[in-house]
């Protein structure tokens, strides 16, 4: 059987580039919703109840959409990686990045709020998937001397998507009188221009968040599919893909949405939130496992796959689960936390303390996701990730513990935390290809990403918790969300072990 020939240099870049900007627009569209969703929402519950009754409602359904988010991109991750292992990743991406553009373009047409929370949900499918078919597709597609510097570009891309929000809440007022301009010189009426940009024109930014739409067109004209993927669909081993097997991703997502919701505000008391989520996270992992267990026992069956890589595969899903699950929750718990917590440090009077606090995390996590690496191709991978879990662990509790008030050792320290914190997201488009042979490359890393996303929900939903534990009231609030943002970051000391136990693939060639 003749080998297929590996695309040339000028369709590795165009890879490169619609994964890059794939993600980037998955940052952007992320970090947008914090920014316009209490907006969005204010209009939609308008007329609900009194002032008490809306606020209230606000903060549960921005509760609810948040958590419906992370659920959703932990299935679509699982899902895509699924369609990108059968019918190929090109495909599987087009379908990815449709789906998360013209579901958030709905967005801007919503009337109720849950219309929001299931357009928010669908978005998110394809948001978690593009990661892990963009991260399957380059790594198959560039050779070994060149994986390091692809791995830090998409690991920085979403961190400039969010780094572009946090400049266009800044600048929203200039931005908001130039698209009014723009919209007259074009004839547009009062009334549809009211209808558009009233209230920080939460429905014209959700509306272009169907843009990245355009880049559908882009990848099926100029990005080719992966050489390695398509010698595995010659040797017949994609056909083992059952689609009813999706059923168990199905069920691992309403059973993570039953997590979520016992320790939202509308859930159970913190007993039986507890009993929910042991069993719960079991039945999670057990249905998002399902298809690929299945695959692995057809194709070893149909001898394409030896009983050794099988249970290679196996271990590593877990580990990987578990590893990129460490980060996420650091993240969550530390970097993610930041601009909100800076307004309790501002005095009173200051401008926009979450905006230049977002900026130079951002800032920081786009540098040392390229910058991550490049170190791991000099030391190697399990040496990195302990780097990354000693470094991000000290950079999170400094900047909780020892800055008191809004000032430049602030923002220095919001730069070191935030890439600190981030550098693991150019370190799994490295490491966790690796992992995975072709035929499972993108389900596999699509599991461990997005497992690790189910892990940060419920970590983070702790949060309140945990301050409540340390007496956050008053003037000891500050102290107390301290203590509660140490306690979580000191996830990273269960990582520093557990990276021992995972396989060492340093100079070793994708399978």
């Amino acid at each position: 059987m003749a080998s297929i020939p590996p695309p040339n240099a000028r369709g590795r870049n165009m890879a490169l580039t619609a994964a890059f900007l794939g993600w980037l627009f998955d940052g952007f569209e992320m970090g947008l919703f914090p920014l316009i969703g209490k907006p969005a929402l204010q209009d939609l519950l308008a007329g609900t109840g009194d002032a008490a009754a809306i606020t209230q409602g606000v903060d549960r359904w921005f509760t609810v959409i948040i958590a419906t988010f992370l659920v959703g991109a932990a299935s679509g991750g699982v899902f895509f990686g699924w369609l990108g292992d059968r019918i190929g990743r090109v495909r599987a991406m087009t379908f990815s990045i449709f789906t998360y553009a013209i579901f958030t373009g709905l967005c801007g047409f919503a009337t109720e709020a849950w219309h929001v929370a299931i357009l928010r949900f669908i978005a998110s499918l394809g948001m978690g998937g593009e990661w892990a078919l963009g991260v399957a597709l380059v790594n198959e597609l560039w050779t070994k001397g060149n994986r390091a510097w692809v791995a830090g570009a998409i690991g920085a891309a979403a961190n400039i998507g969010y780094l572009l929000v946090a400049f266009l809440s800044l600048g929203m007022n200039n931005f908001l009188t130039s698209v009014q301009d723009i919209f007259a010189s074009l004839g547009a009426s009062q009334g549809l221009s009211d209808y558009l940009l009233h209230n920080q024109a939460w429905r014209f930014l959700m509306i272009s968040g169907a843009f990245p739409a355009v880049l559908i067109f882009f990848i099926r004209l100029f990005v080719p599919e992966s050489d390695k993927w398509e010698e595995e669909k010659k040797t017949g081993s994609t056909s083992h893909w059952s689609t009813p097997d999706l059923l168990g991703v199905l069920f691992g997502a309403v059973v993570a949405m039953l997590i979520i919701w016992a320790w939202s505000p509308m859930g159970v008391a913190t007993p039986a939130a507890t009993i929910i989520t042991i069993v719960g996270f079991c039945a999670v992992v057990w249905g998002f496992l399902l298809p690929v267990r299945r695959y692995l026992q057809r194709s070893t069956a149909a001898g394409n796959m030896s009983e050794d890589m099988r249970r290679k595969v196996r271990s590593n899903l877990i580990i990987g689960a578990t590893l990129a699950g460490i980060a996420l929750l650091g993240t969550w718990g530390a970097a993610q936390q930041a601009p909100k917590w800076s307004t309790e440090l501002a005095p009173n009077g200051y401008s926009h303390p979450m905006q230049y606090t977002q900026i130079c995390t951002a800032l920081g996590a786009t540098v040392f996701a390229l910058l991550t690496p490049l170190l791991a191709d000099i030391l190697n991978r399990r040496l990195t990730y302990l780097f990354c879990c000693i470094t991000a662990m000290a950079s999170s509790i400094f900047f909780f513990r020892f800055n008191t008030q809004i000032d430049t050792n602030f923002f220095i320290s919001a730069f070191l935390m935030g890439g600190l914190t981030a550098s693991f997201y150019g370190f799994f488009p490295l490491y966790l290809p690796e992992l995975f042979p072709t035929a499972v490359r993108a389900t596999g890393q699509g599991f461990c990403f997005n497992v690790g996303r189910i892990i940060a929900a419920i970590g983070g939903l702790q949060l309140a918790n945990l301050i409540a534990v340390f007496g956050g009231d008053g003037a000891s609030k500050l102290q107390a969300s301290a203590s509660a943002f140490t306690v979580l970051c000191s996830v990273y000391l269960v990582g520093m072990i557990l990276i021992w136990f995972a396989p060492e693939t340093k100079g070793k060639a994708l399978q």
